[in-house]
Parts: C-alpha cells; structure tokens; sequence
C-alpha cells in the first residue's frame, strides 16, 4: 500500500465521492437531523483544512480541522472506506489535524460523533481524546457522543 495523506482541496471529485459515502453512513445509522455534515463547499472555506489519504492516487479517507476562532477546534468529517479500515489511517489523520491545531496555537480540539460508532471512539480514545459533555452548538442528544483534547504547548 504506497498510502500517502495530504491537504487536498474537498472539491475534487473523487473527494466529493468520499464525502457522499461519508454521509451515506451515516444516515444508515443516525436520523438525517442528527448528523451535521459540512459539504465540500464548507469544507473548502479558509476556516478548515481537510486532510485527503490516497492509496495509489485513489482517495480512501479524509478528516479536517474546522477553526472555530481563539484555541478551539474540531475534527469533523472523519472518514475511511470500509476496505481499508484496521489500517490505523483515521488515526494518522487524527495526528495530522493534531499537528496542525498545534502548530497554530489552538489548545483545545473537539469533536461530534455518533452514537453507534465504536470504532470512530475507539480512533479517538487511543489518540487521546476523552468522552465530554456536549460541544459548540451541537445539542445534546442520544444520538451523539462528544469527545475532547486539551493540547499541551511543545
């Protein structure tokens, strides 16, 4: 597997492919007015950064980091194709987007998952994230789970 992860631009087609089976997922397991997607064109404003992992040049998972101003930010769209789960890659962009945060000052990442998610929690749990209360503006629902990070200055 000759797997490389980048910052991409979400408004690639192959990309917007991987968003569609994103949100494909999760409408099979969370009611459309629980699950927040961002589109690719929301994903392509200055405040985010989205991360691409291609395998031979085919798009097979992505994550951004959304800016929320100050020292907040969330991970949002977090994705891999079911192929190519297992492979650690959702936690190598997790560590991206860390990276990133960090090396822009933010000190606190957040981020909104759902509820019938056990191996999106268990990414998150093994890079550090802690189970929190609800974040941002997200309400407060059965459906979600919310996780958070406090980043320690290097």
């Amino acid at each position: 597997m000759a797997l490389e992860i980048a910052t991409e631009s979400p408004l690639q087609d192959d990309v917007r492919g991987l968003i569609a089976e994103l949100n494909a997922a999760l409408h099979e397991l969370t009611p459309p007015e629980f699950c927040y997607h961002m589109t690719a064109e929301q994903m392509a404003g200055a405040d985010t950064t989205v991360f691409i992992a291609r395998d031979n040049g085919e798009a097979v998972a992505c994550g951004a980091l959304k800016r929320h101003g100050g020292e907040l930010g969330e991970v949002k769209r977090m994705y891999t194709r079911p192929s190519y789960r297992g492979r650690r890659i959702g936690f190598e962009i997790v560590g991206r987007i860390e990276a990133l945060a960090r090396g822009e000052g933010i000190r606190r990442l957040v981020l909104e998952t759902g509820d019938r998610h056990p191996a999106a929690w268990a990414v998150y749990e093994r890079a550090g994230f802690s189970r929190c209360g609800p974040v941002l503006d997200y309400p407060d629902s059965e459906w979600s789970v919310f996780y958070e990070k406090i980043l320690q200055a290097e």
